[in-house]
């Protein structure tokens, strides 16, 4: 392996781990020798890679978090005519992961919004961004419905794209702890049933 492919895999696998430590213990609660010990890694080696903890952090948002949201709740619904359908299932899908991931403690992208709010301005950019690129594909997506004659032309996409984004986030926050599987279940029949709302009415002659 030539030794710019050996250092981005290391890099991956630094950042992987910086994640999943940041997301399980919070990034407060996490030290730079707690990833040294995690990762068996030198101080030196650590900030041969990584300028700070910080400089660390945003590249795991740049690298792994936009990748990972992009992957679960944009890419599923770009393109497509059927979009409730598509959101819908885009939404069943991600909570279905959550359902069976053991080290559960919600949807990483909010719990790292709660815990840099108003606290770090640099980091608030980054993680706005994310929410910014999915909130633009959700009105989007209503909208191409709307164009497409699926949802009902007088429906505020804006408004449906923001109520979505704050469903999803407290449904994985009130699945962590308690039966999962049945907050799930319940939250997309109730979910199904309001995009019955927004549907494009027929009236029989």
């Amino acid at each position: 392996m030539n030794k710019s492919l050996k250092r981005l895999a290391t890099m991956q696998r630094i950042q992987v781990t910086g994640l999943h430590l940041f997301y399980s213990k919070g990034y407060y609660n996490t030290s730079v020798d707690d990833i040294l010990k995690e990762l068996s890694l030198s101080k030196g080696a650590f900030y041969y890679h990584f300028d700070s903890k910080e400089d660390f952090f945003i590249q795991i948002i740049e690298n792994l978090l936009v990748r990972k949201v992009y992957g679960m709740l944009i890419q599923p619904i770009e393109g497509h005519d059927h979009t409730l359908t598509m959101i819908a299932d885009c939404f069943e899908d991600a909570l279905e992961t959550a359902v069976h991931n053991e080290l559960d403690y919600g949807f990483v992208l909010s719990n790292f919004i709660n815990e840099f709010n108003g606290r770090n301005e640099n980091i608030m950019k980054h993680l706005n961004e994310i929410l910014k690129v999915w909130e633009v594909n959700l009105v989007s997506a209503i909208q191409r419905g709307k164009f497409n004659g699926h949802i009902d032309r007088h429906v505020d996409a804006e408004g449906v794209a923001l109520y979505l984004m704050s469903a999803y986030i407290g449904i994985r926050t009130l699945m962590v702890e308690t039966a999962p599987a049945a907050r799930k279940y319940r939250f997309m029949a109730q979910l199904r049933q309001y995009f019955k709302s927004l549907e494009v009415k027929t009236t029989s002659h």
